[in-house]
């Protein structure tokens, strides 16, 4: 069976992530259509133009099983295959292409492959790959529900590929990249719906100059965080939220509310700032802060590649003690308490603030409030 592919899949990591085959291919074009961006997406949509053509590849001779994988990839946003005939080198082809839901706008944009490549390739292509890892594959609603976490996790490699990492006492290994000083084998397939963990083998260069050996182990697959500790300088208030916790829950706490600051995943394509700034809209309802660097860092470096950015935002709090928060279609149950910062701290004490992100942003607001008030 051939297939016609005029979107993201002519992209060949991508190609290569979804159909998992090498295919045999040559430039075709799909007269009587036009390719165009989607309203609000990245993404490309085909639809009906008699006075365009669509450009794309012809893979030729599609195996059942990578059609299988292809299939799911499209029908989990409700594409469908329907039969064409394109216009190739060699003459007319019979082919599948995958055709969108009637529902979908178009942006009226002329959509750019090398430009969708430039700033969503390489984070797409990663998702892609966990999610065809997975064992056994999710159906098309599984895909669709799990594509999001994917993506943010994607997303997160692809910041972590480019921090900066500072060494002035810790080893400099960036200067060794020619050098196997560590590695990974044999990853297991990611296990988990929402969050994910994956098993594999590491390996690495002891402080010594030996090597450690194999050593099996487990990581929770996290995604980047933006964290803000809201703030008023004129009120002397800090503004923390409420909320039950699984991990607390799951360990047998007795009391599983946490009290945090406002919080939430980096979504994809989302850098930490915007994210703070959204997270602050949804779960407190604080649209005017004023965004200043706390820290950031992994929170649990040794079975995590949780990242946090931390920020405080400086704002007017409310006038309150204390008021709802969050989105119910994220089924956040929220209490926020606008509170003095001397009894932020006194709960920090007891131990009655026990979420260590909210504990360092704290101590640090601690060193810098004199300046912020001033």
């Amino acid at each position: 069976m051939n297939l016609f592919v005029y979107g993201t899949l002519r992209a060949f990591p991508l190609l290569r992530a979804v159909g998992g085959d090498y295919f045999r291919h040559a430039p075709a074009v799909l007269h009587g259509y036009r390719v165009t961006g989607v309203q609000g997406d990245v993404v490309p949509t085909i639809f009906a133009d008699q006075d365009s053509k669509a450009e794309g590849l012809l893979l030729f001779d599609v195996t059942p099983a990578a059609m299988a994988r292809f299939d799911l990839f499209e029908y989990a946003w409700d594409y469908r295959r329907q039969s064409v005939t394109v216009q190739a080198d060699d003459g007319p082809q019979e082919a599948e292409v995958y055709l969108p839901p009637h529902s979908q706008e178009s942006n009226g944009q002329d959509w750019s492959l090398a430009a969708w490549e430039v700033t969503h390739g390489a984070p797409t292509t990663v998702a892609a790959f966990e999610m065809f890892d997975r064992d056994p594959l999710p159906d098309a609603a599984g895909f669709r529900a799990r594509w999001p976490m994917a993506r943010s996790r994607a997303w997160a490699k692809a910041r972590a590929e480019k921090r900066e990492t500072p060494a002035t006492l810790r080893s400099d290994h960036n200067r060794q990249r020619n050098q196997k000083v560590a590695q990974i084998w044999a990853p297991g397939p990611p296990v988990g719906s929402f969050f994910a963990m994956r098993s594999f083998t590491a390996t690495h260069q002891r402080f010594d100059g030996t090597d450690s050996g194999e050593l099996p182990r487990e990581v929770f697959l996290g995604v980047d965080a933006a964290l803000v500790l809201p703030y008023d300088p004129v009120t002397d208030r800090v503004l923390l939220v409420e909320q039950i916790r699984m991990g607390p829950l799951m360990l047998g706490e007795p009391n599983p509310w946490v009290l945090e600051p406002v919080a939430g995943i980096v979504d994809a394509g989302e850098t930490p700032q915007e994210a703070a700034r959204r997270e602050a809209v949804e779960e407190a309802g604080l649209t005017d802060l004023k965004l200043e660097h706390i820290a950031s860092f992994y929170p649990s470096p040794g079975s995590s590649t949780d990242y946090f950015y931390c920020y405080l935002g400086l704002a007017t709090l409310p006038d309150t003690a204390v008021y709802s928060g969050g989105l119910a279609t994220e089924n956040e149950d929220l209490r926020l308490h606008p509170i003095p910062f001397e009894r932020a701290m006194a709960l920090a004490q007891s131990g009655e603030i026990n979420a260590g992100p909210l504990l360092t942003m704290l101590y640090w607001l601690a060193l810098h409030r004199a300046r912020l008030r001033a």
